[in-house]
């Protein structure tokens, strides 16, 4: 059998930056065997497969693929998945509501050719627990010194938990290097996918490192959406900001942009997004 296969990047305008991201469409009869070693053929963070919807009102089931398995929301993965359906679908606008294994997300997408812009409602914050700094800090590759003194590492969840980890100021963004022997457990712990390093700058804008376990290792992700509502929430709650501005992946020469802003009880995440590529899957 055959479907359409859409490659994206997210948080950007520009085609080789930001997060990559592979859309399969029709998926309905696609097994979670295949969907699996598909998201390993993409070695990307993550890879989304559009089904039928199920629940009333949804437009379409976005089921997402990490390299180790599924994950019940993610952030890029949505806005991407969003625009990529717009596309083939031929649309200029479209407000979907997504529904993932995490519930239900409002998605609005405007597209001009291959470029677009997406934002997305992600669900309520909730704060979990504090993390130990010094643990978190080793985990890094850090000092104790090198994180925020007056903010501690916390997970916060807007659909995925995270663990949010203020630092003392950009430079130290440069200096990390996560254990993996110390980061795992510390994840594990913690309950949480990412470990998002964000330095708090003037303005309402946040410098960003995200770090997970994939592979064996610890993997840098270009661009965390999952993450940038939560830090969003977490900064709103204990700084009172409720309009942030996040870079993320300029280490790794995937630079990104994500905007996040507080609207009542939830957080608005979005960005740029460029169609990269289109095609046929076979299998």
């Amino acid at each position: 059998m055959s479907r359409p296969l859409t490659w994206l990047d997210v948080f950007t305008s520009t085609p080789l930056r930001g997060n990559g991201l592979a859309v399969v469409h029709a998926a309905d009869p696609v097994d979670d065997a295949t969907m699996l070693a598909f998201a390993r053929e993409t070695q990307l963070s993550e890879t989304t497969f559009v089904q039928s919807p199920r629940a009333d009102g949804a437009d379409y089931v976005n089921r997402i693929w990490t390299t180790e398995g599924e994950i019940p929301f993610a952030g890029h993965p949505s806005l991407g998945t969003a625009v990529a359906v717009a596309h083939l679908d031929g649309r200029r606008t479209a407000s979907y509501l997504q529904e993932t294994r995490a519930g239900l997300q409002p998605v609005e997408v405007e597209l001009d050719g291959h470029q677009a812009r997406a934002s997305m409602l992600q669900g309520p914050a909730e704060h979990g627990a504090e993390a130990d700094p010094a643990t978190v800090a080793a985990a890094a590759g850090l000092a104790l010194g090198d994180l925020h003194p007056e903010l501690p590492p916390q997970v916060v969840t807007t659909g995925q938990p995270h663990l949010m980890a203020p630092v003392r100021d950009v430079s130290v963004l440069d200096a990390v290097r996560p254990a993996f022997a110390r980061f795992r457990p510390l994840m594990h712990l913690a309950g949480a996918m990412v470990l998002y390093l964000a330095a708090i700058e003037s303005g309402g804008r946040v410098a960003a490192r995200g770090f997970f376990v994939a592979d064996g290792g610890v993997r840098e992700d270009p661009a965390t959406g999952s993450a940038a509502g939560p830090l969003c929430a977490y900064l709103h709650a204990r700084t009172g900001a409720d309009r942030v501005t996040i870079d993320q992946g300029v280490a790794m020469g995937r630079p990104s942009r994500l905007h996040t802003a507080v609207e009542g009880d939830r957080i608005r995440v979005g960005g740029d997004v460029v169609v990269v590529s289109t095609g046929t899957l076979l299998v």
